[in-house]
């Protein structure tokens, strides 16, 4: 029988076309014959080195047969297989088309083996100029930044789980560079907005409550609608988050996971919100805290709840298409502003991190930084006095000042 040959063994010969060839055993078949990986070039000098920066690459790594398939293949196959377990049916339906639309006309005829970084990135920049299948009047065809890293985001998931499957020996995504995603600023209420809205909810009891709630809590629009009186412990004024109501595909809403897994969250409410749930319990004793008021035993849809905020909105005299989510920001701003720290706060809204809650919210954080500033100046004003400046002594400052 004859010897396996270990993966990252290389071989090299010159072949009859007169160039050199390298070949590499990355991988076994099930019948354990070897899975080779081949380098050419023009003379046995200039094939060397390539061969052996692939040695190092494939060096450890025990390949299987799917690694010759290609990225379209395995897209496929990921969506289904891996993707579709775990994510919901909205982010599927984004998945698939950055799949078709974008990737694979670029990128889905090469072999997962010969996939590189430099192949991706140039995927990512031809995309940021001319990624966008309808032309725009202002951008042309240019794909926004925002998208691009979404395709990215995906992307790195997928030929992650490729590595975890053994298709291929490292992640060709990992540490590329993105474009910067400035997106647009987040729409906060102002106190005077703020204000005018809450005098507009106190005319509907029902949504009163729904909308007290989001302004002292920052819940998704999916999480709030998805709340069953379980949840929320009439005690210790505690409420666990636990699922979020999104769309079906082909129309309807469904209960599912949270959006992350930081998303699954016990928060304490306020005092004032408390109360409001305990009164309100005693009204809407069903299973749902926020129903369906013509079919009670449904959840109340965040299409319906957006439609109401919109006419709350108008009623309240503020015109601008102003988001659900700018609810969540209203909320997120008021309370960094106020001094809740930032891992706090990560905690209540469900984010992955705390840096990521500083990242979205950095017009607050540096509304902070220039009061911390102030602060810090105004005490070592305290300290040293208004003219000197603290890495001066007296005795130095006063010389400086005679010259």
């Amino acid at each position: 029988m004859a010897k396996r040959r270990p993966s990252g063994d290389g071989m090299v010969r010159k072949r009859e076309d007169g160039r050199w060839e390298g070949r590499i055993v990355v991988g076994h078949k099930e019948d354990g014959d070897p899975i080779f990986q081949y380098v050419l070039a023009p003379t046995q000098k200039a094939l060397l080195p390539k061969l052996h920066q692939n040695i190092e690459v494939f060096r450890d790594v025990e390949l299987c047969e799917d690694s010759r398939m290609t990225l379209a293949q395995w897209l496929d196959r990921w969506l289904e297989e891996y993707a579709a377990p775990r994510l919901r049916e909205s982010t599927m339906s984004g998945y698939r088309m950055y799949t078709e639309q974008y990737i694979k006309p670029r990128l889905g005829s090469k072999k997962m083996n010969s996939i590189t970084a430099v192949d991706i990135q140039r995927m990512y920049t031809k995309l940021m100029k001319e990624g966008c299948v309808r032309e725009h009047p202002e951008h042309g065809r240019a794909l926004s930044a925002g998208t691009v890293r979404r395709i990215h985001t995906m992307l790195h998931r997928a030929l992650g789980d490729a590595v975890k499957a053994h298709i291929i020996p490292r992640n060709p995504a990992e540490g590329l560079t993105l474009p910067r995603s400035d997106g647009p600023a987040k729409r906060v209420l102002t106190d005077r907005e703020l204000d005018k809205f809450m005098e507009a909810i106190k005319a509907d009891p029902f949504w009163h409550d729904f909308f007290y709630t989001e302004l002292t809590t920052g819940l998704r629009r999916g999480e709030i609608c998805g709340l069953q009186w379980r949840d929320f412990d009439p005690e210790t004024g505690m409420l666990q988050i636990s699922r979020t109501l999104h769309k079906k595909t082909g129309g309807g809403f469904e209960t599912g996971e949270t959006k992350t897994g930081r998303g699954r969250r016990k928060i304490l409410l306020p005092q004032s919100t408390a109360d409001m749930l305990r009164a309100r319990q005693e009204a809407f004793p069903g299973k749902w805290i926020f129903p369906n008021l013509l079919k009670p035993e449904q959840p109340v849809s965040p299409d319906a709840a957006y439609r109401r905020l919109k006419s709350l909105l108008r009623e309240a005299g503020i015109t601008e298409s102003i988001p659900f989510h700018a609810l969540r920001h209203t909320f997120a701003t008021h309370a960094l502003a106020s001094g809740v720290d930032a891992k706090t706060l990560s905690g209540i809204l469900g984010h992955t991190d705390a840096a990521f809650t500083l990242n979205t919210y950095t017009h607050v954080t540096s509304d902070m930084q220039r009061q911390a500033a102030a602060i810090v100046g105004n005490f070592m004003e305290d300290i040293f006095g208004k003219e000197l400046k603290p890495w001066q002594s007296a005795e130095n400052g006063a010389k400086e000042a005679s010259t």
